[in-house]
């Protein structure tokens, strides 16, 4: 014979099985896998991100009408970088120059774990801090933005890399191809900064 449990068994019986329900969705909220990320930032100090470059901070090469600035290198500063960090590498890049095809403004590496920013300026010209490698132009030097004349603001996005390699690992004169290649299975985590830039 069948024998059916009074209505208030019943409904206790749901209200646990709902609060066991909601417990076990919230044990597997906190149980997540953790988050791979530190809060490695990048930032340019007295800057926000996105912001416009004066004209200053653009490129400058007598060769190249749109590169009319004084090539002054932003002030870099970067917190919380990853456990087991040996060195640092940073890439500037220009996604829509080119038509599009993109360019690569700045390559450096070799950057001591200790160092934790650059001074507006300092990555101008040749610095004990870092080792450089070549731009697209081919040059072991920063250039600054050099867009077109009449264009929208470009991006100019400042990777940094934080790395496993010591930081006399890599020779100087890496494309970022080639430093790209060599951090293979070395890259630890990275921030970026975008800033803009125009005539």
């Amino acid at each position: 014979m069948r024998i059916t449990p009074p209505l208030h068994r019943v409904l206790q019986l749901g209200l646990l099985l709902a609060g066991a329900s909601l417990l076990g969705a919230c044990a597997g909220l906190s149980g997540a896998s953790p988050a791979t990320s530190t809060g490695f930032t990048l930032s340019s100090p007295g800057r926000a991100d996105n912001t416009l470059l004066t004209q200053p901070y653009a490129g400058k090469n007598p060769k190249n009408p749109n590169c009319v600035g004084e090539n002054i290198t932003p002030a870099l500063a970067w917190t919380r970088a990853p456990a087991g960090t040996r060195s640092f590498a940073i890439v500037m890049d220009d996604q829509a120059g080119r038509a599009g095809l993109g360019v690569n403004h700045w390559v450096a590496y070799g950057i001591a774990p200790t160092v934790s920013g650059l001074a507006e300026g300092e990555a101008s010209t040749a610095s004990s801090k870092l080792v450089a490698g070549k731009n697209t132009l081919g040059m072991p030097a920063y250039l600054g933005p050099c867009p077109p004349r009449g264009n929208a603001p470009q991006h100019y996005v400042y990777t940094l890399i934080a790395t496993s390699l010591a930081p006399d690992a890599l020779p100087p004169g890496l494309s970022k191809a080639e430093l790209m290649t060599a951090l293979q299975g070395k890259a630890l985590g990275a921030a970026s900064l975008v800033l803009r830039y125009a005539h």
